[in-house]
């Protein structure tokens, strides 16, 4: 009897993941153009508020880049860590070298490529994480 419950719960638990990547595919490139034209928008002189803080943008990027890496994992949960950093990486150089090279009031800076780096690191690995527990 114990057999047998397990078995029906690992098959609801594959069919919610089923349905998670389903529904992740179809966000993950809304997200991705959007957190695109976050990035490559005009840059605007922000005004300062209570919260604000120096580097609340290096946490601004981590954030935004585990969102993308967790969505990403989860719509293409077989895809190889080789060519999840790959593409995380070009997606994150090309962001910055554009920010640069469109000269509308934005800069290229080595950190935010650390930290959507770092970012795109935890969302991976807290993907990983969930889907072993759950799976």
């Amino acid at each position: 009897m114990q057999t047998s419950l397990s078995c029906l719960q690992q098959k609801n638990i594959r069919k919610s993941l089923d349905k998670i990547s389903s529904l992740s595919i179809k966000i993950l490139p809304i997200y991705w153009a959007f957190l695109t034209y976050m990035l490559l928008r005009p840059g605007v002189e922000n005004k300062e508020y209570w919260f604000m803080f120096s580097g609340i943008d290096k946490v601004l990027h981590l954030s935004i880049f585990a969102a993308l890496g967790c969505i990403f994992m989860s719509a293409f949960p077989r895809v190889r860590f080789y060519y999840f950093i790959q593409i995380m990486l070009i997606y994150a150089f090309l962001t910055e070298i554009l920010q640069d090279a469109m000269k509308m009031g934005r800069s290229s800076e080595t950190f935010d490529i650390v930290a959507d780096v770092i970012g795109c690191l935890i969302g991976y690995f807290f993907y990983k994480a969930v889907s072993k527990r759950f799976s």
